[in-house]
């Protein structure tokens, strides 16, 4: 790639910054901006709420490892609001809950969270990003070291039609080498591994935490390429990220609960916090919640599966300019269009 190209922001000084923030403000947001609910007043602030019940839906896999610590907190009755946790696979089990009202917060699929906007007319707004890219190049072809050495080779991975294509082909498009590339899909991360098991010269794009899993089975194997430092770099200063999951909330719930939005937020960000800090000591609840099968994947999967808690204005910067990319690419994607300001959850005028 360029080499006098722009170097943006690091995930680490992304997620760093946000808790800097968080911590220094006193404030109980992720980062950026302090979120607040629409119409929230310094009286409301100061007011005493009752707690709440608050109904939480989220999903097998990265997206929910950086809530182990918080849902701990929660089941162990040391949070002001009472939280229910429910573990789904897909996230069809977890939009319709949202959208009936049986779900009032939900982590899920980036795309999913704008589809789901435009589906309600605007019912929902997203919290914070929870999960940045989780895709991997993994190989035993050692001469693939850069993205670039991608050029010839066909690639093998899953989500023809999905997000996972059009990131692909948004980074080779920016990288000058889509033209020199094949693209061969399979139906489940699965496949990709048995192809590497069977040719380790083959190349394939693996998610966390089969990337690691694959790693741990064929020494033959490598990772030479994490596709978020890719896009880091081809984003530059528009602050965009390659964003697997966010946090929704229904608008009903957070406009009549601000507090406990707050709360989440809160306990999210410390949640994550800890959980980067220390994945070996968090990886059997995150297999204890049902996220992820095995602890000692769990343990070493963590790092680069990219959990972070971010919100406010380096959430919409990020999250905005991903949405963009998929909806040049498949405007269906994020649900036939890009959702309005009224979609970030951030106060007015920050």
């Amino acid at each position: 790639m360029n080499g006098n190209m722009h170097r943006p922001i690091s995930r680490r000084a992304f997620l760093g910054g946000s808790l800097v923030a968080l911590l220094g403000l006193g404030l109980v947001g992720c980062g950026g901006s302090q979120p607040v609910a629409s119409g929230e007043s310094s009286a409301t602030t100061a007011a005493t709420p009752e707690a709440v019940s608050v109904r939480v839906a989220s999903l097998k896999g990265p997206t929910s490892i950086g809530l182990v610590q918080f849902m701990d907190q929660a089941n162990s009755g040391k949070t002001e609001n009472s939280y229910e946790f429910s573990i789904s696979g897909s996230p069809d089990e977890v939009t319709p809950k949202l959208i009936s009202g049986d779900a009032d917060i939900a982590l899920v699929p980036s795309n999913a969270a704008s589809v789901l906007y435009n589906k309600t007319k605007g019912a929902v707004e997203v919290i914070d990003i929870n999960t940045l890219g989780v895709l991997n190049v993994v190989t035993g072809d050692a001469t693939v070291k850069t993205f670039d050495d991608l050029a010839g080779k066909t690639i093998y991975l899953t989500g023809k039609g999905a997000t996972p294509e059009y990131s692909m082909n948004y980074l080779l498009g920016q990288a000058g080498i889509k033209d020199q590339v094949t693209l061969e899909f399979k139906s489940e991360a699965t496949e990709v591994v048995s192809v590497l098991a069977s040719d380790p010269t083959a190349v394939g794009i693996l998610p966390e935490p089969f990337k690691t899993a694959a790693l741990a089975k064929n020494s033959a194997l490598a990772s030479p390429v994490d596709l978020t430092d890719v896009w880091d770099e081809f984003a530059g200063e528009s602050g965009s990220k390659l964003i697997t999951g966010v946090t929704v909330v229904r608008k009903e719930f957070a406009e009549q609960n601000p507090q406990a939005v707050l709360e989440f937020l809160s306990g999210h960000a410390a949640s994550v916090e800890a959980v980067n800090a220390d994945p070996a000591t968090w990886a059997q609840a995150v297999v204890d919640a049902g996220i992820v099968d095995s602890a000692a994947v769990a343990g070493k999967a963590i790092p680069g599966c990219h959990i972070v808690c971010t919100t406010g204005d380096d959430m919409k910067k990020a999250l905005s300019g991903y949405l963009k990319v998929l909806f040049d690419a498949d405007a269906s994607s994020v649900g036939g269009a890009l959702p309005a300001d009224d979609f970030y959850y951030v106060r007015q005028g920050a």
